[in-house]
């Protein structure tokens, strides 16, 4: 297998590069990160620096890029040293909410557009990013955090568009929008107060779940939006 990890230098993105590269089955992890990766150094890992919102980067990473078995897009945003999820309508701010689609939505076509071409081998594939459970337009509940639900919720109908299309003309793909659960990471850091111990995961946690997830995902199964312990989640 040759695998992807977009957003590898993050704290979800980190740990399934770890866990990835313990596999025998994998020979090959290509990961990308926004800045340059403080990690060390493995046989199986090839890092590469990408903004993964700027398509012409995208473009030209991608001719480096050969087949694909799987590709799992880690990237996101939830808040900023000025700005974090709003509360109410009078919160908004347009350049916050518009850099949410940005990081959240964008990458994951830019992703699909440009890489489409790796997974014409034919074996069963993956295509996955990590989405969040706030981004279910059923599922809401509470209100509140306007624009980062808003790209969740867009990137799902991206995912969901893309399997459609992929359906037809890679049917060997299988397209994904996964819900990590709670992850103690920076991004999360903020908003962990009242979230029962139990619930909290480590980064090692939630890729382990998805990874699990994702080794029983089969190409019939595409376009499917999946929690950590394999529920099918309402868009």
């Amino acid at each position: 297998m040759q695998v992807v990890i977009t957003g590898g230098s993050g704290g979800l993105g980190s740990a399934f590069v770890e866990a990835l590269s313990g596999r025998p089955q994998v020979e090959k992890i290509i990961a990308t990160s926004r800045r340059d990766p403080s990690v060390s150094a493995h046989p199986k890992i090839n890092w590469y620096r990408l903004d993964l919102t700027d398509e012409a980067a995208v473009r030209d990473w991608a001719q480096h890029v050969d087949e694909i078995d799987w590709l799992i897009n880690t990237a996101g945003l939830l808040h900023t040293p000025a700005a974090g999820p709003e509360k109410t309508i009078r919160q908004i701010d347009p350049a916050f909410f518009l850099e949410n689609m940005r990081v959240n939505t964008l990458p994951t076509l830019l992703l699909a557009k440009h890489l489409q071409a790796k997974f014409r081998h034919g074996r069963p594939s993956v295509f996955a990013t990590i989405s969040a459970k706030v981004g279910s337009i059923e599922d809401n509940r509470l209100g509140g955090w306007y624009s980062y639900r808003a790209s969740k919720a867009a990137l799902n109908m991206c995912l969901k568009t893309i399997a459609i299309e992929w359906a037809r003309t890679l049917p060997n793909v299988a397209v994904a929008a996964l819900h990590p659960g709670t992850t103690d990471t920076a991004m999360s850091r903020p908003f962990q107060r009242h979230v029962p111990a139990q619930q909290l995961f480590s980064p090692s946690q939630s890729a382990g779940y998805l990874l699990a997830v994702l080794d029983g995902f089969m190409p019939a199964q595409t376009g499917q939006f999946l929690a950590f312990d394999g529920e099918r989640l309402p868009w």
